[in-house]
Order: structure tokens, then C-alpha cells, then sequence
């Protein structure tokens, strides 16, 4: 019996003696293996992206809105049109009755322009908050203060800004204390945010953040204010408070028992299992194409091995004549097939691996290079050696080493 060794030698001197087609036959499994990988870690730095980026409300923070906030149905979303606005009434009265809730806060928003000297800022979004989104929101104030609650409630003209609004308007200056013309109103900037970045390829910089009162003074409420509503505590609180929310609302709204709620509720979850639902029919096709490219692959190698058994049928005669064993044979081509394989498989995962870090160092998607998704990639390739490597080296095997040692 020939040790693993020399089965390892005399199979990688073959794949040496025929490097073209060694080349070649690695190429296909190479792709395939690739597409899987960069499949995989798109997909796991989408979920990520989506988790840090979409659904990233805040700790124990979930939203009330009159429409859905994740919706495939878009019967719902019609339905949901008939649904009445949310007030500034609705908000205090959660706030003051919602036994679960450590602090409630709203919003209103809309598209406004902004001017500061010569210098124009167009398409900005202004946003109307309560000062208690100071703490439920997650963008974090860079320069200066938040608002107060004494400046909301006297509807007073200051505004904090977004950083491309800072670049833009106050380039080689300090915004604060400068004032912005929106509209037909003046804002005094008392602070400016951190830098967010581009969410889908949106940037989220350019707004203006004014007293609730402030907006409402300046527009009306044109559209429901969206509450948002931090919770005592996560899991069983984060619960309680929703339950809380949902019961006072209903009852201001005279919503019947056994009716569906006049108003949604949004979570994290909400925004991940709807995109993990759009996510998974996309991976599955995804990884079908590139488990076929695999299977395709695995092909090629056992049509070559098989042309490789044909062409080598007088060495197969030769080593069966001075004892080499079956078993011996079958070992030496299993050995050459998973060989060419595993190449196909590292050199795949290197590509897949490669094409995740240059999205996420030239990008700002979060592709995730994960070791296990690596590790896959390595083991499938070799159980593709094995499968379609065993038919050619059982032909090889059970050649009769007479007629063998005829052919020319």
C-alpha cells in the first residue's frame, strides 16, 4: 500500500506535467467558489448594513407612525391612508400616561432650502423635534447645545444643523451663532451634528433640526407627527411600554375592541425581518447560480480526469504490474481530483475575500469577511473533488493491468 505521501507527490508531479490544463480545470470551480463567497459576505454585511444603518432607532426606542413603516403589502398602505393624524395631544398624553415609558418624544419633517449670505444649500430637510429627541435620537451634537424645553415651548428661531449643511453654508467659519435664512423665518445655529454619512447611497447630512413648535409655527402641521417613545427598560419593559402606548392610543382614537389599531408601530425588528424576508428569496437565487457555477465546475474536473485516465491507461498497466493495488490507483486519482479542487476553493475564497474588502475600504457598505464563510467554501470544494473525482479514479482502478500495458 502506497503511503499518503507518495500518493500526495505522484499526483501533484501529474497536475505539474499538464499545468494548462490543471489551470483550466481549476478555472471553473475558481468562479464558482468566488461567486458563493462574495455572495455570502454581501449578504452578511447587508444585514449588518441594515442593523447599523436603517433599523438603528436608538436603545429600547420604537416609533408611532400613521403609516407603516415596513410594508410589502401595498393594500396595507393604502388602507392606512384613511387613518387619522397624529397630534401634539396624542404626545402628551402618552407621556403623561404611559407607565412604561421613560420618555416620548416627536417629530415632523419636510424639504426646505437654506441660505446663509452668498451661499446657498438646496433640497435640505427640515425636521421639527421635541427637545426630549435629544436623548431618544441617535445622532450625537458635535458643536453646541440641543434646544430647550423653554425654546420650544415659545416657538423660539434657533435650529441645529446637519455636517454637509455646516460644510457647505459655514466652510471656513463657525456656524454657531450665524444665522440661516429658511424660507421666510431666520434661524440662530446653536449646534451641529456629527457626521452620519450616506444610508443607500442617500446622504443624510443635509437638514436643519428646529424647535417642534418652532416647525409648527412656521408650516402648520401639514402631516401626523411621528412619536417616538423610549422604553423603561429592554425586553419584558420594552413590551410593557408598547402595550401601554397602543391601549392609551386606542382609547383617545375610540378605536372598538376586536378593530385593528388606526396607527403602527415600528422597531428595529420591524426593518430587519422585512429586509431579512427580501434578503433570503435573493441569497437562495444567488446561491443557486453559484452553486451551479460550482456543480459546472465539477464537471470539468471529472470530464479531465476521465481524459486523464484514457491518456494514462499504460502508466495505470505499469504501476499494477510491479503491485500497486487498486485501491492504490483509486487513492492516487482521488488525491489529484480533491487536489485541484481545494486549489479551486482557496484561490476562489482569496477572490470572494478580496472583492469584500475593497467594497468596504473604497465603500461605506460594512461587507463582512467572516472565517466560517472561508472554511465553507474550502469544504465544499473538496466534497466536489471527492464526488466527481470517484468515477474516473474507479475507472482507473479496474483496468486490467494486461490490457493496460497494450495500450499505446
Amino acid at each position: 500500500m502506497i503511503g499518503v505521501t507518495d500518493n500526495f507527490t505522484l499526483a501533484l508531479d501529474s497536475i505539474r506535467a499538464h499545468k494548462l490544463r490543471a489551470a483550466l480545470t481549476v478555472l471553473g470551480l475558481t468562479m464558482g467558489v468566488a461567486t458563493l463567497i462574495t455572495v455570502m459576505t454581501l449578504v452578511q454585511g447587508a444585514n449588518l448594513y441594515v442593523e447599523q444603518k436603517i433599523a438603528d432607532l436608538g436603545t429600547n426606542v420604537f416609533r408611532i407612525g400613521r403609516l407603516p413603516f415596513a410594508v410589502t403589502d401595498f393594500t396595507v398602505m393604502t388602507r392606512a391612508q384613511r387613518n387619522r393624524y397624529l397630534y401634539p395631544d396624542d404626545l402628551e398624553a402618552l407621556a403623561e400616561h404611559c407607565a412604561h415609558c421613560q420618555m416620548v418624544g416627536a417629530t415632523l419633517s419636510g424639504n426646505t432650502s437654506l441660505r446663509y449670505q452668498n451661499r446657498q444649500f438646496e433640497d435640505a430637510t427640515l425636521y421639527g423635534h421635541t427637545p426630549s429627541m435629544a436623548v431618544i435620537d441617535t445622532r450625537t451634537v458635535r458643536l453646541g447645545r440641543y434646544f430647550t424645553d423653554v425654546e420650544d415651548r415659545h416657538a423660539v428661531d434657533v435650529c441645529l444643523i446637519g455636517d454637509r449643511v455646516a460644510e457647505e453654508l459655514f466652510p471656513d467659519s463657525d456656524p454657531l451663532g450665524r444665522v440661516i435664512r429658511s424660507e421666510n423665518a431666520e434661524f440662530t445655529v446653536i449646534g451641529t451634528f456629527e457626521r452620519i454619512g450616506s444610508v443607500l447611497g442617500q446622504d443624510q447630512d443635509g437638514f436643519i433640526v428646529v424647535p417642534l413648535r418652532t416647525y409648527l409655527k412656521l408650516r402648520g402641521q401639514r402631516n401626523s407627527l411621528l412619536l417616538h417613545v423610549k422604553a423603561e427598560g429592554p425586553q419584558q419593559g420594552f413590551v410593557l411600554a408598547q402595550d401601554d402606548a397602543r391601549r392609551i392610543l386606542r382609547a383617545r382614537r375610540h378605536v372598538l375592541p376586536g378593530r385593528d389599531d388606526d396607527f403602527f408601530i415600528g422597531t428595529a425588528d420591524t426593518y430587519i425581518s422585512l429586509w431579512q424576508s427580501i434578503s433570503s428569496a435573493f441569497f437562495a437565487v444567488f446561491l443557486m447560480v453559484s452553486s451551479i457555477s460550482a456543480v459546472v465546475g465539477g464537471i470539468v474536473i471529472m470530464n479531465v480526469m476521465l481524459v486523464s485516465v484514457t491518456e494514462r491507461t499504460k502508466e495505470i498497466g505499469v504501476r499494477r504490474a510491479v503491485g500497486a493495488s487498486q485501491s492504490d490507483v483509486l487513492r492516487q486519482f482521488l488525491m489529484e481530483s480533491v487536489m485541484q479542487c481545494v486549489a479551486g476553493g482557496a484561490i476562489g475564497v482569496g477572490i470572494g475575500f478580496a472583492c469584500a474588502l475593497a467594497l468596504r475600504s473604497f465603500t461605506s457598505f460594512p461587507a463582512a469577511v467572516q472565517g466560517w464563510v472561508a472554511a465553507l467554501g474550502v469544504v465544499l470544494s473538496s466534497i466536489i473533488g471527492l464526488f466527481f473525482g470517484i468515477y474516473p479514479a474507479v475507472k482507473a482502478s479496474k483496468l486490467d493491468p494486461v490490457v493496460a500495458l497494450r495500450a499505446e
